[in-house]
């Protein structure tokens, strides 16, 4: 014999909460580690886009320095920026203030 008994139970509707409390820690980290190296490859191309320029601007050596890396920088600064877009877009940046 099978005897089975229905309770009414009232579930609640359940929501995920996806706010982790230390991603916005690591969104406040990684904000400021792409703005840095931002900041750093575009002194770099700055530097290296001048000496090139000039032949007066820098002695011989940062010269050649630029001549030899200034298309590493300029991909480096073509990368950073898309990442920078892509973080940007997907999660924001949070500088804390």
């Amino acid at each position: 014999m099978n005897h089975t008994i229905w309770a009414d139970v009232k579930v609640p509707p359940i929501n995920p909460n996806f706010g982790a409390p230390w991603m916005s820690g690591l969104q406040l980290l990684v904000s400021y580690l792409l703005a840095t190296a931002i900041i750093v490859v575009l002194l770099m191309l700055i530097v290296a886009i001048s000496s090139l320029a000039g032949q007066t601007i820098g002695p011989e050596r940062v010269r050649t320095w630029a001549g030899e890396n200034v298309l590493r920088i300029f991909i480096a600064a073509a990368l950073l920026g898309s990442v920078s877009g892509l973080f940007q877009w997907f999660v924001g940046f949070n500088f804390g203030f």
